[in-house]
């Protein structure tokens, strides 16, 4: 069974790219949403293994919000990871990764095999 994802990002584009990318990579995104509310509401009744967590939402932060994720968290953004500082380490998330390096193999090694 392939590993279960979950897409909680503001940017419907980003949302669609990243359910393609991960989609031929294996994995099966089981849900999306667009803050950090509906993410946690969209977690508790899908449980997916893994949570793709945008950094800079209308309600939120996915910084302050990873910890709150039953699920192994991969931050993304547009800003790079020296812009973020020491944030990500302190944040619960498993790491970070760019959204232009999406489709790169970080984002496995990140989210663990589909």
């Amino acid at each position: 069974m392939p590993r279960t994802v979950l897409v909680v990002d503001d940017s419907a584009a980003f949302r669609a790219t990243a359910r393609v990318l991960l989609g031929a990579r294996g994995y099966d995104v089981v849900g999306m949403a667009d803050s950090v509310a509906n993410g946690l509401a969209a977690a508790r009744d899908l449980k997916p293994d893994c949570v793709l967590l945008d950094v800079n939402l209308p309600d939120g932060d996915g910084l302050s919000a990873a910890a709150a994720f039953d699920a192994r968290v991969v931050l993304v953004s547009t800003l790079d990871r020296e812009e973020l500082g020491n944030a990500v380490n302190g944040s619960g998330a498993r790491g970070f990764i760019a959204k232009a390096q999406l489709a790169s193999p970080l984002l496995v090694e990140l989210l663990g095999p589909p």
